[in-house]
């Protein structure tokens, strides 16, 4: 058991509910699955934020517009691109 102080003096109480040291080989990468876990699902979009500068927006709409695709949806394939080529870099 580990305790750990909050700023307000109250203590923390973490416990390890499994002992998966045993499960663990060094030469196989282990999902969650393997070791009893299940995440909860993840939804297959998810709403994010992000400040653009005004003129890179309208530069992104202008493009959006010539090719006829929302410019939403041309930050995503914009974003899908770059993600691909950093990938195979």
């Amino acid at each position: 058991m580990v305790l750990n102080k909050r700023k307000n003096g109250r203590e923390i109480k973490d416990y390890d509910n499994f002992d998966v040291s045993e499960l663990i080989e060094t030469d196989k990468e282990l999902s969650f699955e393997d070791i009893g876990i299940k995440l909860p699902d993840a939804p297959p979009t998810q709403v994010v934020s992000i400040r653009l500068p005004t003129v890179l927006l309208n530069e992104l709409k202008a493009i959006g517009s010539q090719e006829d695709i929302p410019y939403q949806a041309l930050i995503k394939l914009f974003l899908s691109e770059a993600v691909k080529k950093k990938k195979l870099a």
